[in-house]
C-alpha cells in the first residue's frame, strides 16, 4: 500500500512536469531545435522525488521488526559531461520518515521519525546522446547523514551515518533549446545501526533501508 500511494503521487508529479513542459514547448515546428549533449555540458534538474524504503530492520533483544514509511520531495541535482556520453551526476535533497516497531500483530512502538540528507555521487553513460530521446545507466556511492530524530514514544533514538552504493537508470527527453524532460530511477543499498531506550532498556537494530528513489523532473543545460 505503502508502494502504491507513492506511484500515486510520482503519477500526480508526472503529470505537472507534463504540463510544465507543454508550456516550455514552443507553439511551431520551425522552432523545435535542440542541441545533443557534448562534452563540458552542465545540466541541472529540478525533479520530484518519491522515496520508498525497502527496510529490513531487526534486534537481537526486541521482537518483531521496525517499518519506515515513504515521502515525497523536491530534489535538484547537477550533471557535469566528461566526454560526449560520460557524466558525472550529484544529487542533493533531503526527506524525512516516520518510524514504528511492530512487537507484534497487536503492539506496536512509536519511535518517532527521523530526516535524512543523503548525496549521492554517480557515474553515468548517456546512450544517443545526439538523439532527442537519451537514456542512460549509472552506478556510484552514497553518504546518508541522519539529523533532527524524534524518539517518540521511547526514551532516545540514534541512527549511525553510513555509506551505501547506488544504481540508477534514466532518460532525458529534449524538448525545445535547452529545456527537457527526465525521468530517473535509483536504488540505494543503504544500511544504519539504530540505537534506543525503550522502557529504560537500551535496544540495538540493524536496519537495511535500501531504499528506491523514484523521480520525474523538468532540465535545462548550460
Amino acid at each position: 500500500m505503502r508502494l502504491i500511494n507513492t506511484l500515486k503521487a510520482a503519477g500526480a508529479a508526472a503529470i505537472l512536469v507534463a504540463a510544465a513542459a507543454a508550456s516550455i514547448a514552443p507553439a511551431s515546428a520551425e522552432d523545435m531545435g535542440f542541441k545533443g549533449k557534448s562534452a563540458g555540458d552542465i545540466l541541472i534538474r529540478g525533479r520530484v522525488v518519491g522515496v520508498v524504503p525497502d527496510e529490513d530492520v531487526k534486534s537481537n533483544t526486541l521482537p518483531g521488526e521496525g517499518n519506515v514509511d515513504n515521502d515525497v520531495i523536491p530534489e535538484l541535482d547537477f550533471s557535469y559531461f566528461i566526454t560526449d556520453n560520460i557524466a558525472l551526476e550529484l544529487i542533493a535533497g533531503t526527506s524525512k520518515h516516520s518510524v514504528d516497531w511492530d512487537v507484534n500483530s497487536s503492539t506496536n512502538v512509536d519511535l518517532g521519525s527521523v530526516r535524512l540528507l543523503p548525496p549521492t555521487l554517480t557515474a553515468q553513460y548517456h546512450f544517443l546522446t545526439k538523439q532527442r530521446f537519451s537514456p542512460y545507466l549509472g552506478a556510484g556511492v552514497n553518504y546518508t547523514f541522519f539529523y533532527d530524530e524524534k524518539s517518540g514514544g521511547a526514551e532516545s533514538i540514534n541512527y549511525k551515518n553510513g555509506f551505501g552504493l547506488a544504481f540508477q537508470a534514466g532518460f532525458d527527453y529534449a524538448i525545445s533549446g535547452p529545456w527537457s524532460l527526465n525521468v530517473d530511477v535509483k536504488k540505494i543499498f543503504l544500511n544504519t545501526d539504530i540505537t534506543t531506550t525503550v522502557g529504560g532498556t537500551t535496544h540495538k537494530a540493524d536496519a537495511d533501508l535500501d531504499p528506491w528513489l523514484f523521480g520525474v523532473g523538468i532540465g535545462y543545460r548550460f
